[in-house]
């Protein structure tokens, strides 16, 4: 009695399935790094704070979800090729903030009305953003930077100086906790997993992805590029206009100049997350790794006592470093 042929049930062992070989290809996902960095950084930082490690760990995820609020929304422009950067942002946050506290004027009833038009800001930033670069042929980066100066003009008139408090009971969500986790980081986790999902499951997602790797190709299998990218550079602003409503609700008021740390950090986010610079790559998960580790290594030069302007030119190292090691490179996710 002849026995039956085990490769027919099984078949052969392959190389690439070893176990060292998924490490190796788990070690090269580039949004590890951003978070093993994290880490670090936190355990340094965690050694000689005196708000130990809990308090630490709440506050990094409560400023970090700004961060990645922003930083999603920068990474899907990113994503659409070279020369693609949204600049308009810090603009964006400081209009949709100031306006939103204004028309809510402190009336919890109104809240809902003050994140409508907060939203609303945005998407009118990113239709004027993309009618700059559209109908007047503006390269991106001119024509958001341009618009910045008009929508930060905008927010100064309309508040005049003056710094209106948010509804008490808004004041208490984006202070506030779940569970032992901070609202704004919910927030901003939820925003995280709807853009895994449209860059992963959606044709959506793989229209912004193909225009980033290849606009002409793209253009020749019949992808809509001019309305991909419409709708790309509206997300964004929207992104920072809700990044602005509840970073004005967190601080108790819009500033003129809220949003300004928040132009650089938004592309950094996006770059040591583990997003090509040149576009056509996009890492979700690497942006929280990356806005968490932005955070703590400006916590972790304030803990050990360095200078305002050490912890500037530090960070401003730090970023260029890895942003010039990480730039024009094609990642895999």
């Amino acid at each position: 009695m002849t026995r039956p042929d085990s490769s027919a049930t099984h078949p052969p062992h392959r190389h690439g399935d070893t176990p060292v070989t998924s490490l190796l290809t788990f070690l090269r996902k580039p949004w590890l790094w951003a978070f093993i960095a994290a880490a670090v950084t936190f355990a340094a930082t965690a050694a000689v704070t005196q708000a130990g490690g809990f308090g630490l760990g709440m506050t990094a995820l409560t400023f970090a979800a700004f961060s990645v609020l922003v930083g999603i929304g920068q990474m899907f422009v990113i994503t659409l090729g070279p020369g693609n950067t949204d600049l308009s942002i810090p603009a964006t946050m400081t209009l949709a903030g100031t306006l939103a506290l204004k028309a809510m004027a402190g009336d919890p009833a109104l809240i809902p009305l003050g994140l409508a038009i907060a939203l609303a800001s945005g998407l009118g930033v990113g239709v004027l953003n993309y009618a700059l670069i559209r109908l007047l042929s503006i390269p991106p980066i001119i024509a958001t930077l341009s618009a910045s100066f008009l929508i930060q003009s905008a927010a100064i008139w309309s508040n005049r100086g003056l710094r209106v408090k948010p509804p008490q009971a808004l004041a208490d969500f984006a202070t506030g906790s779940a569970l032992g986790v901070p609202n704004v980081a919910v927030v901003a986790v939820v925003v995280a997993a709807l853009a895994w999902v449209v860059l992963e499951r959606a044709l959506a997602g793989r229209r912004v992805l193909a225009i980033g790797q290849n606009l002409r190709a793209a253009r020749l299998a019949g992808v809509p590029v001019d309305a991909v990218r419409f709708a790309t550079y509206v997300s964004c602003a929207v992104l920072a206009g809700l990044a602005g409503f509840l970073l004005a609700s967190f601080s108790g008021g819009a500033a003129l100049n809220m949003g300004q740390e928040y132009l650089l950090m938004s592309i950094a986010v996006v770059v040591i997350g583990g997003s090509s610079i040149a576009g056509g790559n996009s890492n979700v998960p690497g942006i929280w790794g990356a806005s968490l580790f932005m955070f703590l290594i400006v916590s972790m030069l304030n803990s050990y006592g360095a200078g305002a302007g050490v912890r500037m030119i530090l960070t401003g190292v730090i970023i260029i470093a890895i942003v010039a090691a990480a730039g024009g490179r094609k990642v895999s996710r």
